[in-house]
């Protein structure tokens, strides 16, 4: 097979010598015995298959046979395999194929025949989001001005900076600014650069209102290029499109649906999960509504509160049966004195009557969980060093359902509001016995270290096994503050205040920095928005098997690592 990309301009050479074949000059004189005439292709590959990818691809330049057989599929189909464990690319989050959730969509143009995978590309692709080796642009997608300079938020305000929400549907890069606008837009681009736009007007023309967040359906599509989308604005009101990805001037509006009245439950919308005819909504008050689309109408079905579980916060929703959701939320949640830890919820929804998109059950489990009454050495021990991981303020928490992870608050963001505490004013652990020594915080843990835990719900059959959020590692590699987390499928992208962005995987801890330098622009724009501008200024990241798609103070970049 040909490699997506030669190492020369020239043509590979003929395919595989056949058992047997002789050349027409053999007859006439014995040819001096070289390595590729003493052996079949065959056994030259199996003695490649020992070789490591860099020998394997050192010896390219030996000769052309080296050359062709170097290629070969199923040489670094083994190789990938045995590297990275999988036979697919890591991706977005998805929900077909695996009833955990965690499974990549198709997306549009990718092979879906094993033999047609181009594996060295794979090995390519992986090899770059190990080491942070991609390419960075601008991306030229066209959003609608605001309509005027707004004053900052509040510091505690949710769901009120100017940033923008971004999602990806194959090739298509969705984003909108949540900037305040009579008639709010949501772009479409292309990689060829077009860009098209989606108009989201409230139903009260002269009100000025911006977009609070968006979400895709994650069901399978009914068509080959379509796929819902919906939009949510401050007012409450939310509007479902018919997007085209592949065409995106074909898109259309199927329903707007506006709240009969403004209440907590429908404004502002900060996060939603969609998969058809379930929809799942989170208010910045923290309330968790279940909506039912079918039949192209909106039917409000459950709201539930929490008031021991706060912003920021993650969702994820899988199907594991036809009539049956689960839906994981991860969260931050208080500590005492004025601290945040993080948790997270499992709630089991049934989608058949008469309890029709309502929650059946829930179970909840905790980063720092204290014990009741008195406990001895060993378990003081075990509490002193889940209090260590407590952090002063959450930047961002996302989960892709078996994962966790934990980005702490800039300190000087904390500074800036005079009504909190500062992380040094409180008590790092609780008081130690009398003739025992002062618990001392660990050096391991900085206030730029992401936390990582592992997430555990047993299933429902197995009842005396507990819900555990156990803490694995802290993830070193930022120096300053993060501003936002995507977490899918084992991989976490963490986008910092300083316009760093690093990779991890979650099942080895490592990282890698992909940049970490401010460009031209994001120093100017940080310059005039000031200090606290720039810091509460929320970033947006997300990312497929090839791409991150980040948005910050320095506008929207896109970082391919298919190069």
């Amino acid at each position: 097979m040909q490699s997506k990309r030669p190492l020369s301009p020239a043509s590979l050479p003929p395919s595989k010598r056949l058992h047997g074949a002789l050349s027409s000059s053999s007859s006439n004189h014995n040819p001096r015995p070289t390595f590729d005439t003493l052996f079949y292709d065959e056994i030259i590959l199996s003695i490649f298959s020992y070789l490591p990818w860099t020998d394997l691809c050192s010896i390219q330049s030996t000769n052309r046979n080296w050359a062709r057989l170097s290629l070969d599929n199923q040489l670094w189909k083994a190789l990938y395999l045995k590297e990275y464990g999988r036979t697919r690319l890591r991706g977005v989050r998805g929900f077909i194929g695996r009833m955990d959730g965690r499974e990549v969509r198709p997306l549009p143009g990718r092979a879906k025949s094993e033999e047609m995978k181009d594996w060295k590309w794979m090995f390519r692709i992986s090899s770059n989001w190990r080491t942070g080796r991609c390419s960075v642009a601008p991306l030229d997608a066209s959003t609608e001005r605001p309509l005027e300079k707004t004053p900052l938020p509040e510091q505690n305000a949710i769901g009120a900076d100017d940033g923008t929400c971004l999602l990806l549907a194959g090739s298509l890069t969705i984003s909108a600014r949540t900037c305040l606008s009579t008639c709010p837009v949501i772009s479409l681009s292309l990689p060829t650069h077009q860009t098209y736009t989606l108009r989201c007007p409230p139903r009260n023309s002269t009100v000025s209102t911006r977009i609070t967040t968006l979400a895709l359906d994650q069901s399978p599509p009914s068509s080959t290029h379509t796929i819902r989308l919906i939009s949510f604005l401050e007012t409450g009101e939310f509007t479902i499109f018919s997007v085209n990805h592949h065409t995106p001037s074909l898109s259309s509006q199927i329903l707007t649906h506006v709240p009969t009245g403004r209440n907590q439950r429908a404004s502002p919308i900060i996060q939603a999960v969609y998969h058809h005819p379930l929809l799942v909504t989170l208010s910045s008050s923290f309330r968790l509504s279940l909506y039912d689309l079918q039949n192209n109408t909106v039917a409000h079905t459950q709201t539930l509160m929490s008031f021991t579980s706060y912003p920021p916060s993650s969702l994820v929703l899988s199907v594991l049966s036809p009539s049956i959701y689960k839906l994981i939320v991860a969260y931050a949640i208080p500590v005492y004195p004025s601290h945040w830890s993080v948790g997270a919820t499992e709630l089991m929804i049934s989608g058949r009557a008469p309890d029709r998109m309502t929650v059946t059950g829930t179970r909840t489990t905790r980063a720092i969980d204290i014990p009741q009454g008195w406990m001895d050495e060993t378990k003081m021990s075990l509490v002193r060093e889940q209090w260590d991981r407590k952090v002063a303020r959450v930047a961002d928490t996302q989960t892709d359902g078996k994962w966790v992870v934990l980005a702490p608050g800039d300190p000087l963001l904390t500074r800036l509001g005079s009504d909190k505490l500062l992380a040094s004013d409180a008590p790092s652990a609780p008081p130690s016995p009398s003739g025992t020594p002062q618990y001392a915080s660990s050096s391991l843990h900085t206030a730029t270290s992401l936390q990582l835990y592992r997430l555990y719900f047993p299933s429902s059959a197995s009842v005396a096994s507990a819900p555990k959020l156990t803490f694995v590692r802290n993830l070193h590699g930022h120096v300053g503050p993060v501003s936002a987390l995507a977490l899918a499928d084992g991989r976490c992208v963490s986008l910092g205040v300083d316009g760093g962005m690093w990779v991890w995987d979650l099942e080895g801890g490592t990282g890698a920095e992909a940049s970490s330098d401010f460009e031209a622009s994001q120093e100017e724009e940080i310059e005039s928005l000031g200090v606290r501008g720039a810091l509460s200024t929320k970033g947006s990241i997300v990312f497929d098997e090839r791409r991150i798609i980040s948005a910050d103070a320095g506008g929207v970049r896109v970082w391919r690592f298919d190069v």
